[in-house]
């Protein structure tokens, strides 16, 4: 093994597994917002007006930095050369992207970050549902049954999810892959878009005022 391919071999190990730990911050972002009960009632046990006020601050930032990475992640690998190399599920991750894309803007711009706000139950929807499609995608297409498990035990159903659904599978997961690109890629965009028109909006806003 030359150093090429012990450099492409560490390249792979990399992507798959930033988009691995993704997957699961997607988890943790999810849960933060899912249980404010929960939070809340640890806010009364609270005494100090500033250990209140950090305490509520600290759980909706946490919440958005592990939204931030997973869409950064999930924009990385967004792309033919990269899924060729690495195992995603398709559409499930791309698209479980593009929902926890949408909730970040939610929070970020439209007030989504508040449990009171008109909003918190938007961006709680696209973060569940970008959950659930990701767990999906995770479970029976990423972590489907080994070759091994299927030499012995075949599956129509497995071997079908294999050889057409993950993104490295030739040739039809590279297919897949592309189409995937070539829809997901632009709705991205214009996610993005969304959000710096929003964001410019607040700040002109802010130096009319």
């Amino acid at each position: 093994m030359g150093a090429h391919d012990i450099a492409k071999g560490l390249e792979v190990w990399t992507l798959q597994t930033l988009v691995n730990v993704s997957i699961l911050m997607g988890f943790f972002a999810m849960g933060l917002a899912l249980a404010q009960s929960y939070f809340a009632s640890l806010r009364g046990k609270l005494t100090l007006r500033v250990s209140i006020e950090l305490w509520d601050v600290a759980v909706t930032l946490l919440t958005d930095i592990f939204l931030v990475i997973v869409v950064l992640v999930g924009f990385l690998v967004l792309n033919p050369d990269i899924m060729a190399d690495i195992k995603i599920a398709l559409p499930f991750i791309p698209l479980g992207t593009a929902l926890f894309a949408a909730a970040l803007v939610v929070r970020l711009f439209h007030g989504g970050h508040d449990p009171r706000g008109a909003h918190f139950k938007t961006a709680l929807g696209l973060m569940l549902t970008a959950v659930i499609i990701q767990t999906v995608g995770f479970s029976l297409v990423m972590e489907a049954p080994s070759g091994e498990y299927l030499a012995s035990h075949p599956s129509p159903f497995w071997d079908f999810v294999k050889t057409h659904l993950r993104s490295n599978a030739d040739p039809h997961g590279l297919e897949l892959a592309q189409a995937t690109f070539n829809v997901m890629f632009p709705v991205m965009l214009a996610i993005f878009g969304w959000g710096c028109v929003r964001a410019f909006r607040q700040i002109n806003a802010r130096r009319a005022s």
